[in-house]
């Protein structure tokens, strides 16, 4: 049964003016670990995970932007494709596989997780969730796709191909044949919905979600 988180640790709250999901993911890695970031952008959360978690972190990212911003910032950053690159990597590579409000954006997020639990011991996975309430009002109201901070994309020029809900990824979870191991949702605020309630809360209440994975066995 997954652990709902409720609290992050002093490293992580001492690390002023990072995403808090960012900050809820560094929480979920074990000091000293092996870390592949898989779409890092500018690598934000490598350079979290080396300062406050002590992380051999290295990373791959899809845009050429994204790759030469955190080469710039000294950060082991190669450019990759997370819908085919994951498969060039062997078995348990590293302790830790992220995937940072990315997934909704693969062409193949059930081969994409499959991958990185097989590569990783761990897999993390944070995304914005679709099924959060004010995007259901928001499209009951006003009859067109929502758009908010975390989703600010317009329908027509949105990077994001697959829109999942919480308890969607709880179903890809157990389809892949995963373990939660811990858990946590945002809300619209950006702080941990604090009580222990069914999926279907979590689903309504929280913005965005993080989930920390195991293979089974």
């Amino acid at each position: 049964m997954a652990a709902r988180d409720r609290t992050m640790s002093e490293a992580a709250r001492a690390a002023s003016g990072k995403r808090v999901d960012l900050l809820l993911i560094a929480d979920m890695v074990r000091p000293g670990s092996r870390v592949l970031d898989v779409g890092s952008g500018d690598g934000e959360l490598l350079e979290l995970l080396a300062t406050t978690r002590g992380c051999d972190a290295r990373g791959i990212e899809l845009s050429r932007e994204g790759v030469n911003a955190g080469v710039a910032r000294g950060l082991p950053i190669i450019q990759g494709d997370a819908d085919v690159d994951l498969a060039d990597y062997p078995d348990n590579s590293f302790d830790y596989v992220i995937l940072s409000q990315t997934i909704q954006a693969t062409r193949r997020p059930k081969w994409v997780l499959e991958q990185m639990l097989r590569v990783g011991t761990h897999a993390i996975v944070s995304f914005p969730n679709f099924g959060f309430w004010r995007m259901r009002f928001d499209l009951l109201l006003n009859g067109r796709m929502p758009s908010t901070e975390n989703l600010p994309y317009s329908w027509y020029d949105t990077p994001n191909i697959h829109f999942c809900t919480i308890r969607d990824f709880v179903a890809l979870v157990e389809e892949v044949g995963a373990r939660i191991d811990r858990a946590a949702a945002l809300n619209g605020y950006g702080h941990p919905v604090r009580f222990n309630l069914p999926w279907a809360v979590w689903n309504l209440l929280g913005e965005q979600a993080v989930f920390l994975l195991s293979r089974k066995g």
